[in-house]
């Protein structure tokens, strides 16, 4: 651990301790070169004795350290001092988007695509660039509070992934976002991390993981095998096109998931636009259950007689400098021609065996005939259960209906009764609803997500504030929806909603906002009663922009404020900053000259 006041190279200056973790302990320092704040990780335990981890953590997070991207933290400098290796980095004032989820548990559909298409953004850069993160989860992205959002660990992430690490909590962290084809042992590829970014997003909505377990091979094994859970049956306000971004992000195989995080990126930009509002759920071209192999093919090296053959990854490349030619030469002897003929002729006797053993089999089986089961009014996947377990494969299509519910089978084609044969293929017909709509009781509900609802459907919304008698018990709910015009009455029959209509949404009005101070005559005395109340930093100028120290502020209390930084009817917001100008003139020429220098 480091102390405060330590010096690191000479150069940063430790102020205090921001983190622990099992890899790293993060310290915020002061860059006595360059006059700013930045934030140090300094890696601990097995990390800092791997030879090989150090040289793979200090090749990337120099690739890392070229990327110029306002979604990426800028990493500014690695090193090692004193045996422990660290890397400085952009100090970002906020929090991880795992503690944002602690105390939100969700985030409104407008937050998450606002996050989604930053992060997306900022990895289709770092793939641009030829770099993969391959670890994004909650816990790497960190939100500032302007809402920007940062990712950080690149360097550690890609090290840690070409040295297989097992300590537990990083493992336990990163599984819940674990693509399938890593879960079975292939490499990753760009198309990891949008799987990765699937899961997030997934997270984001509904305040959890999609797969969980009592440790990380039961949860790895959900991934490669269970299907995610719908959104859109958590929260039906979710639009479908929402909806299908989260699904071929998380598409269990690779082929079926987005080509890029560009392509990704784009897809948010547009997803609410009225264009979109009647999206059908997107169906896979290639089965979710045949992985693609996308992982370079494995080299192969061969050393004596009694070794065992061994694959070599990315990162034992630097063994096979260390096999020697004599051991190469021991192996491949003269008899190798020889074998090599005997193996040939083999290898070609065996195809032949082989395919007329397929040609037998398909020529001779018999394919037994199965009657179409009913599926009509099941859910898609119970439909899909019972056509497997009668042999069968299929495909989707979607159409409306007036009279069977949504995510409902309407029919087959073939239709039920009917015979085929074992293998054959049916056509299920999934609704997707009516063309109408009717009004709901919206009253509880998050305005934002109902509002982008309605409006993909073509309702105008407005938003009005409502005045209400104890504020005290909406606080944490400003977003609420305390009552809508016209009224849901679920004693009368359904009223018909459709395009054009309007509808009005009431939210609590307990917001607090500044008022006008400069035409309502407000005094310096009467702005510092203000501030303190609402815990603002005061800052206080005088008519000429000159700063007045607070030991002057008693000799100029009835003096009249002539600006304000906040404009009147701006939510206050407590312990942000705020200066005020007040109708006079300071001429102390100390503090206009240390101004002035500063």
């Amino acid at each position: 651990m480091l102390s405060k006041g330590q010096k690191i190279n000479e150069r940063y200056e430790i102020v205090k301790s921001i983190g622990e973790g099992g890899m790293a302990n993060v310290y915020l320092a002061e860059d006595s070169i360059l006059d700013r704040k930045v934030a140090i990780k300094v890696l601990r335990g097995d990390l800092s004795a791997d030879d090989k981890f150090i040289r793979r953590f200090e090749r990337e997070a120099q690739s890392v350290s070229n990327l110029s991207h306002q979604n990426i933290v800028e990493v500014y400098d690695v090193g090692v001092e004193d045996g422990e290796h660290y890397i400085v980095m952009e100090y970002i004032e906020g929090k991880t988007l795992k503690q944002l989820l602690k105390k939100r548990e969700s985030l409104t559909l407008t937050e998450v695509i606002d996050i989604m298409t930053q992060l997306t953004d900022g990895i289709a850069h770092a793939h641009e660039s030829y770099i993969i993160h391959r670890d994004i989860k909650p816990q790497n992205i960190m939100i500032e509070d302007n809402g920007l959002i940062k990712i950080t660990d690149f360097g550690i992430a890609m090290a840690l992934n070409a040295t297989q690490l097992t300590q537990t909590n990083s493992v336990m962290g990163s599984v819940h976002y674990l693509p399938p084809e890593q879960a079975s042992g292939k490499g990753a590829t760009i198309k990891s991390d949008i799987y990765s970014l699937g899961i997030l997003m997934y997270e984001l909505l509904t305040g959890n993981v999609p797969f969980k377990g009592d440790n990380a091979v039961e949860i790895a094994l959900k991934h490669m095998k269970d299907k995610i859970p719908s959104i859109r049956k958590q929260n039906p306000a979710i639009p479908q096109s929402v909806e299908n971004i989260l699904l071929k992000a998380a598409a269990k195989n690779p082929r079926n998931r987005y080509d890029s995080a560009r392509e990704m990126y784009e897809d948010f930009l547009h997803c609410l636009d009225e264009e979109h509002a009647n999206d059908k759920k997107i169906f896979f071209e290639y089965p979710e259950n045949d992985l693609d192999e996308t992982a370079p093919i494995e080299k192969v090296k061969k050393t004596t007689k009694k070794e065992i053959e061994k694959p070599i990854t990315e990162d034992t490349e630097e063994l096979v400098t260390e096999i020697t030619t004599e051991d190469s030469e021991d192996y491949f002897e003269e008899p190798k021609k020889r074998n090599t003929l005997i193996t040939i002729l083999a290898s070609f006797f065996l195809l032949l065996l082989i395919a007329f053993g397929i040609f037998w089999i398909i020529t001779t089986r018999e394919v037994k005939d199965v009657t179409v089961p009913n599926v009509v009014g099941l859910t898609i996947d119970e439909a899909i259960q019972k056509l497997e377990e009668a042999g069968f494969t299929y495909t989707t299509e979607q159409k409306n209906s007036d009279t069977v519910g949504e995510g409902l089978v309407i029919k087959t084609t073939p239709k039920a009764g009917s015979t085929r044969k074992e293998g054959d293929t049916i056509t299920i017909i999934e609704s997707i609803g009516g063309t109408y709509h009717y009004l709901e009781n919206y009253i509880g509900a998050n305005y934002t997500e109902i509002k982008a609802k309605l409006e993909l459907l073509g309702i105008n919304v407005i938003i009005e504030k409502k005045d209400i008698e104890n504020k005290d018990d909406y606080k944490g709910k400003e977003n609420i929806i305390i009552e809508q015009k016209p009224a849901f009455d679920e004693t009368k029959e359904k009223e018909l909603i459709e395009k054009g209509d309007t509808i009005t949404l009431y939210i609590p009005n307990i917001v607090d906002e500044y008022p006008d101070m400069v035409s309502e005559g407000w005094t310096l005395n009467d702005t510092i009663a203000f501030a303190k109340k609402y815990k603002l930093n005061l800052t206080v100028y005088d008519m000429n922009k000159n700063l007045i120290p607070d030991t002057e502020y008693n000799n100029l209390s009835d003096i009249k404020v002539i600006y304000q930084q906040r404009s009147a009817g701006d939510t206050i917001i407590e312990g942000i900053g705020f200066y005020i100008q007040i109708n006079t003139q300071y001429t102390n020429t100390d503090v206009n000259q240390e101004e002035t220098s500063e």
